[in-house]
């Protein structure tokens, strides 16, 4: 794990299929730790920075638990109010100053680029906790793990990528790594949701094969897993744009009747309205998992660039 000491994990981007097999495997082996099972002092001692600029739940959580887990400590804030950043502080002065009282940084911001400016600006690990509509390279890991960890293999999967792929950052970064691992796409959006053009042109590259849909039901019967996600009002401009497609797509009893039996349904949460509460009893309900491989994924991740033992 030596090249990984120090590293910035920025983008899902940089990072090769054997770096992100060596995170997956990793994180199999720190779930009983994540599960309350085992103990770990592998990062007694070190102290991570959690600066959340924009509200987060399962990211901000998750990563505080993954440190405490390891036997570290995590300080930081879930929300500017309160903080100097209110006092007009810029990111770089704010990124210098906790790097001085902290061994690695977890940074969630508004704008695209953020963390990467933040680590041109830190000598200590940055990692990437969502920058506007860009990357979300943590949230891609562990959903890469579920699908993994499910299914056995991600490689010859049918994944349907589902609701709004436009601002959905999670879908962007996801998209480019599982045609990296040789999965197969289909795209099922809105009508002006659809998936940037850049993004889908770099999975044609790969030779990974990918379809458009605007209709759910038609997608349900091939899919291997079935990975939705809620249509953001806050990414929108325009209030209108969004009521317009607002609960386009729901998943429920009904559209599953279907499915293969071995169907894993996936959401980065927090839903809306995409997914009736009476699939979480069924077994094709994987998104409470998913949250939870966030905790073993993140630990994994954490102890590679603190150099555990280092």
């Amino acid at each position: 794990m030596g090249s990984w000491k120090g590293r910035d994990i920025l983008s899902i981007r940089d990072l090769s299929r054997a770096d992100i097999e060596a995170v997956l495997k990793a994180a199999k082996d720190q779930v009983p730790v994540a599960e309350g099972k085992k103990v770990s002092r592998a990062l007694e001692g070190k102290i991570l920075a959690t600066l959340f600029f924009e509200p987060s739940t399962r990211t901000r959580l998750s990563f505080e638990s993954a440190m405490h887990r390891l036997g570290g400590r995590a300080i930081g804030f879930g929300t500017p109010e309160g903080t100097s950043v209110q006092k007009g502080e810029t990111l770089a002065d704010t990124v210098r100053m906790v790097e001085s009282y902290s061994d690695a940084i977890v940074l969630r911001h508004p704008h695209e680029g953020a963390a990467r400016l933040a680590a041109e600006f830190s000598s200590k690990p940055v990692v990437n906790a969502g920058d506007g509509a860009g990357q979300h390279p943590t949230q891609t890991l562990l959903d890469l793990y579920t699908i993994w960890s499910e299914k056995g293999a991600i490689e010859g999967q049918s994944v349907a990528l589902v609701g709004d792929l436009k601002y959905g950052r999670t879908v962007h970064s996801l998209a480019y790594a599982l045609a990296e691992f040789g999965a197969s796409l289909t795209l099922v959006s809105p009508p002006g949701l659809e998936m940037p053009r850049e993004i889908v042109d770099r999975v044609k590259q790969t030779g990974t094969p990918i379809a458009t849909t605007h209709r759910l039901e038609d997608v349900v019967k091939g899919a291997d897993v079935l990975y939705v996600t809620r249509i953001q009002k806050e990414r929108f401009p325009d209030p209108q744009e969004y009521e317009k497609v607002a609960g386009t797509y729901r998943v429920d009893l009904a559209l599953l009747r279907d499915a293969k039996k071995d169907l894993i349904v996936m959401h980065p949460l927090p839903r809306v309205t995409e997914i009736d509460p009476a699939v979480d009893a069924t077994p094709h309900a994987k998104y409470f998992r998913q949250a939870f491989n966030g905790v073993p994924v993140r630990m994994a991740l954490l102890e590679m660039v603190l150099g555990a033992g280092g």
